[in-house]
């Protein structure tokens, strides 16, 4: 029969030195088990464990000390491969500091390797990373010279003619991870959580390796009391259950429990409130402009979340949103709720998510847009000694039909305004985000080419595609001087051919009328 024990009683139990572990979640604590991750960094700093591999799809983490930023003890962690590293800044400066390897690879390839690893497949065999810096040509996900003392973690192979990257398997010592009950013989349900993640997949990969599973859980009832049709993590993985403290198991760190996250209720959405009219609402509403009718839709964070409010302001119907954890429809949540999602048709596992992804299941994608050069690559991943990870905007980005990219020209500062309809550029932002070259190849504009996807890149003052020929200007913003405000402000020439000035309608603050 399972064990139930403590978080330390856990550690101490199962974790071993040298051992690989995998970790449960999604970005702001969604299904994360907090309270063993307290007592996995408490054991740490008393001698044990270390030297541990540790291998995760999301990058759980609150951006200050929660989630994975309990592994920043130093000697922990030998090796790590993430998928998402921004929110577990500790950690990010431990592979900074190369006192770690540390691997960066798509966060969707993450949560099906766990598949893989359970079937005892030999890995994942994809095109996505292709011509990436997770391709072995390039980085091959590799962030710091430990890593590439380490070795390979992808391999570039050839199949029926065709480039292919192969993410070998591996076994899997321990995974810990989260539920909301669990009865006596250590059956798990889910139904108070936002997300479902890779759960599933982590402990059939860890049961399958030989491994230990141990779950965190809000309650143990009696075995026979749970819904069967509830259970998603059967018992006959489950090794132990951690019954966690309600502060160290919160739906998201920003909300200790919603039952509109977890679909137990549909609640009534108030309008958003219209955006001010600024560069975010202009990027948003000339971003607008690209939705179809019914696109199934993903939307990254930070600039292209203005998008939904510009097309609730609109009118426009029947753009379904998803996220890359597993939410269909809905509304998805931001800030410290990010992942989570309200009055949603349905929730999925993750990897089965990006299965739908990779397969180019997404019409169209909305992404931030923090560095591009002449060729059409875009950096969101890495910048100097600051490392945010690829997430699945890797995934996401290689697959869907059409991507859009939203962000300013320039950053640092900038501040512009609206006259009679036209752009004011008052103060320019200090860094250039338009440069001869990223610092690292987020998305590669050499393979949209030849997979003929359409690209277009937004901001508040220019609009470019991407081309055979290179990144070419397609619209100027009424009011703006094409060599001082555009030309001057990158660091490569875009081909010019024929450009338009953008919709004036955009640069209006009544609305724009696309329903019409």
């Amino acid at each position: 029969m399972v064990k139930i024990l403590t978080a330390r009683e856990a550690v101490e139990s199962y974790f071993f030195d040298g051992a690989t572990v995998t970790f449960g979640g999604f970005a702001n604590g969604l299904m994360h088990p907090e309270e063993i991750m307290i007592a996995l960094e408490e054991a740490a700093a008393t001698g044990h464990p270390r030297a541990l591999k540790v291998i995760y799809a999301s990058g759980q983490g609150d951006s200050v000390d929660r989630g994975l930023n309990h592994l920043a003890v130093d000697g922990m962690c030998k090796t790590v491969i993430g998928g998402h590293w921004g929110l577990a800044p500790k950690l990010g400066k431990l592979a900074a500091e190369n006192r770690l390897a540390a691997y960066n690879l798509p966060q969707g390839i993450i949560s099906q390797l766990f598949r893989e690893i359970a079937a005892k497949r030999p890995g994942v065999i994809t095109h996505v990373g292709l011509d990436t810096f997770v391709d072995p040509r390039l980085e091959g996900g590799k962030l710091n010279e430990a890593a590439y003392e380490a070795g390979d973690v992808v391999r570039l192979i050839e199949l029926d003619g065709e480039e292919k990257l192969f993410y070998p398997s591996f076994p899997i010592d321990i995974a810990v991870i989260r539920a909301t009950y669990a009865d006596e013989h250590g059956n798990c349900t889910f139904e108070k959580e936002g997300v479902y993640a890779e759960a599933l997949a982590q402990a059939q990969a860890a049961h399958n390796s030989g491994g230990k599973v141990i779950v965190q859980v809000e309650k143990v009832v009696s075995y026979g009391r749970l819904d069967a049709r509830l259970i998603r993590i059967p018992g006959i993985y489950v090794d132990a259950i951690v019954v966690a403290a309600p502060e160290h198991h919160m739906q998201t760190f920003g909300t200790q429990y919603d039952p509109a996250f977890s679909g137990e209720i549909r609640v009534p959405l108030d309008a958003l409130s219209p955006l001010p009219l600024g560069e975010r609402k202009i990027i948003a509403r000339r971003a607008a402009m690209e939705l179809a009718p019914h696109a199934v839709t993903n939307l990254g964070i930070g600039m292209p979340e203005g998008v939904a409010s510009v097309a609730a302001e609109e009118g426009l119907e029947g753009m379904i949103l998803t996220t890359e954890v597993g939410a269909v429809g809905g509304v998805p949540a931001g800030g410290k709720d990010f992942g989570a999602a309200t009055n949603v048709d349905c929730i999925l596992e993750q990897p089965t998510q990006f299965d739908f992804y990779d397969g180019g299941g997404l019409d169209v994608a909305f992404l931030g847009l923090a560095q591009m050069d002449a060729a059409g690559n875009v950096n969101v991943s890495k910048f100097g000694p600051k490392i945010a990870g690829c997430g699945g905007f890797i995934n996401i980005t290689q697959n869907a039909k059409k991507v859009i990219y939203c962000g300013t020209f320039t950053a640092g500062g900038l501040k512009v305004a609206v006259d009679n309809g036209e752009l004011k550029i008052l103060q320019e932002g200090k860094v250039k985000k338009l440069i001869s070259q990223v610092e690292q190849v987020t998305f590669a504009g050499s393979y949209a080419i030849r997979n003929n996807q359409p690209v277009i890149y937004i901001t508040e003052r220019a609009v470019f595609e991407l081309t055979a020929d290179g990144v070419e200007l397609k619209e100027v913003a009424p009011g703006v001087d094409l060599q001082k405000d555009i030309l001057d402000q990158m660091d490569f020439k875009p081909v010019i051919k024929h450009v338009k000035i953008m919709d004036e309608r955009i640069f209006q603050n009544e609305r724009m009328g696309l329903t019409q």
